[in-house]
C-alpha cells in the first residue's frame, strides 16, 4: 500500500468537504478528498437534503392534485407506486453524486474511498482502502458532518424504530406513523408520509413546533399541518417504546403527567443530530472540542492545531449544508493564502413543509428576548393576487428592521416558495439594505415576491393592498 502527499487533505466529502476540495484545486493546490462513499455528496446528497426534497416534491404533487378539486379539477385519489418512487429518488441521488465524481476527476483531485483518522498533526491514516495507506498533508480540513442523535432510552435497534436515514429509505408506508420531534426534519418527514397515505402523529416536548421560528409564522404552518396530520401533541414526551414484529407501543406523557399508550406501525425519532468527531484521532492533535463534542475554530475555520481546519456540522450550529459550503470555501481560501474569513451577516433557514417556512437574520422572538427595539412590517398573503390564484392565502411575509434607520435585520416567510423567496431578503441583509430599498424596488406582478415589497411599504403605512396607516405622533 502506498503513502501519498498533498497540499490539502479533506476528510469528508459532503457539501462542505467537496466545496472546499474543489476550490482548493481551482486555486492551484494538490488535493485529496477522503470519504467512504463511491462519489462526493455526503449525508446531504445520499441520506438528507436531496432525497428528502425528492420525497417532498412527490408529496407536494399529491397534495396539489387533491386540493385542485376546490377549483374544479378532480384527478381522483392517486395511486402510490412505492418502488418506482424509491427508484426515482435513487436516480436523482445517483445523477448528482455521479456528476460530483466527474467534477472531482476534472480537477485532478485524488478521491480516496475509505475511512481516515489523524495519526499525527500532518498525517491521515487510511483504512478500508486497498491501495492507499496514509496521506501526508500540508493542511487538512475536517468536514465529517453529523449523525442522527437518538435518545438511548428509545433506540433499541428495532427495524420499526427509525432515524431520518431509515425514513428516507422508504422501505414501507406504515399505516400509522409516530414522529418524535417537531423540528424541521420531523415535520418534513411527517409531511411526506402523510401525503403518501400514512396516518401521522407528531409529538413535541416544547410548547410549539419549530422552536427557532417566530410564532406568527409557525401558526400558519400549524394550521395547514392540522388538516393533513392525524394529530400534533405538544408538551408531550415519549416515555417508552416497546416493539414486536407487528408494531410499536408508545407510552406518551403530557405536561400534566398523564400517561397514554398508543400503537404504531413505525416510529421516526428526529430529536437532533450530533457531530461526527469521534474516531478521528483528534487526540493525536491539538484540536480542541467543546463540551458537546464540536470542534473549536476561528474566523478562518482554523483549529488550535495550525495545520488543521474544520467546517460544517462538526463546528456547531446551524447544521446546514449551505453554511458548510461557505465555510469550506473560506477554509480553502485561507489555506491558499488569501485574506478570507467566515463572517456572514445572515444564514437562511428553510423548512420544506407544505407550506414552506423560511427565515433569515434576526427573528422577532430573538429581538424580544434580548430587549432589542425593532420595527416589524407584515403583509398577509390574503391580500396577494398571486396567492389567491394559487389557492394559498394563509401565507405571511414579515420584515424585521431597525426603527431608527430602517436597516433590514431579519425576514420571515411562510407560504409556497418561501425557500426561494428568502434569498432576496438574505442578499438585502448582506448588502446592508433598508426597508426603503425594498419598497422602492419594482417587483414583477403578479408574484409572491411582491409580498416583500409590500411588507416594506407597510412599515411606512403605504402598502397598496392593505390599509395599515402608521401611528401619528
Amino acid at each position: 500500500m502506498a503513502d501519498i502527499s498533498v497540499d490539502v487533505a479533506v476528510l469528508g466529502a459532503g457539501p462542505g468537504g467537496y466545496a472546499a476540495a474543489f476550490l482548493a484545486a481551482d486555486l492551484g493546490l494538490t488535493v485529496s478528498l477522503i470519504d467512504r462513499a463511491e462519489n462526493p455528496g455526503g449525508v446531504c446528497l445520499y441520506r438528507g437534503c436531496i432525497p428528502s426534497k425528492a420525497l417532498l416534491h412527490a408529496a407536494e404533487t399529491i397534495t396539489a392534485a387533491r386540493e385542485a378539486a376546490a377549483f374544479g379539477v378532480d384527478f381522483g385519489e392517486p395511486e402510490i407506486d412505492r418502488e418506482r418512487l424509491t427508484a426515482w429518488k435513487r436516480e436523482v441521488v445517483t445523477s448528482l453524486t455521479g456528476g460530483l465524481g466527474q467534477l472531482a476527476k476534472q480537477r485532478k483531485i485524488e478521491f480516496i474511498h475509505g475511512d481516515g483518522s489523524f495519526a499525527d498533526p500532518q498525517t491521515i491514516a487510511i483504512t478500508n482502502n486497498e491501495t492507499i495507506n496514509s496521506v501526508q498533508f500540508g493542511k487538512a480540513i475536517i468536514a465529517t458532518g453529523s449523525s442522527p442523535a437518538l435518545p438511548p432510552t428509545l433506540s433499541n435497534g428495532s427495524e420499526l424504530i427509525w432515524d431520518s436515514t431509515d425514513a428516507l429509505d422508504l422501505k414501507c408506508l406504515p399505516a400509522k406513523l409516530l414522529v418524535v420531534g417537531g423540528g424541521y426534519i420531523g415535520l418534513e418527514m411527517a409531511t411526506a408520509y402523510a401525503a403518501l397515505g400514512s396516518e401521522v402523529t407528531v409529538v413535541e416536548m416544547t410548547k410549539g413546533l419549530l422552536p427557532g421560528a417566530d410564532r406568527d409564522l409557525v401558526r400558519v404552518l400549524s394550521k395547514a399541518l392540522k388538516k393533513r396530520l392525524h394529530a400534533i401533541k405538544l408538551e408531550t414526551a415519549v416515555e417508552e417504546l416497546v416493539d414486536d414484529d407487528k408494531g410499536v407501543d408508545a407510552t406518551l406523557r403530557d405536561n400534566e403527567k398523564h400517561y397514554t399508550t398508543e400503537r404504531f406501525d413505525a416510529v421516526l425519532i428526529s430529536t437532533g443530530r450530533r457531530p461526527n468527531t469521534q474516531g478521528l484521532g483528534l487526540e493525536n492533535t491539538a484540536v480542541h472540542l467543546t463540551a458537546r463534542g464540536f470542534i473549536e475554530v476561528d474566523e478562518k475555520r482554523q483549529t488550535a492545531e495550525a495545520a488543521i481546519y474544520a467546517i460544517g456540522d462538526v463546528t456547531g450550529q446551524p447544521m446546514l449544508a449551505h453554511k458548510a459550503s461557505r465555510e469550506g470555501r473560506v477554509a480553502a481560501e485561507a489555506i491558499a493564502g488569501q485574506n478570507s474569513a467566515y463572517d456572514p451577516a445572515a444564514i437562511p433557514a428553510v423548512v420544506f413543509t407544505q407550506p414552506e417556512l423560511a427565515w433569515v437574520g434576526l427573528t422577532e422572538t430573538e429581538a424580544k428576548q434580548t430587549g432589542r427595539q425593532v420595527a416589524v412590517g407584515r403583509f398577509p398573503w390574503a391580500a396577494s393576487g398571486r396567492a389567491k390564484t394559487l389557492g394559498n392565502v394563509d401565507g405571511l411575509t414579515k420584515l424585521i428592521t431597525d426603527p431608527d434607520n430602517g436597516q433590514l435585520l431579519g425576514c420571515g416567510i411562510v407560504g409556497p416558495g418561501a425557500g426561494e423567496m428568502i434569498a432576496e431578503a438574505t442578499l438585502a441583509i448582506e448588502m446592508g439594505a433598508n426597508a426603503e430599498d425594498l419598497a422602492l424596488t419594482i417587483h414583477a406582478h403578479p408574484t409572491l415576491s411582491e409580498t416583500l415589497m409590500e411588507s416594506a411599504e407597510s412599515l411606512f403605512g403605504t402598502a397598496t393592498h392593505i390599509y395599515r396607516p402608521t401611528k401619528k405622533h
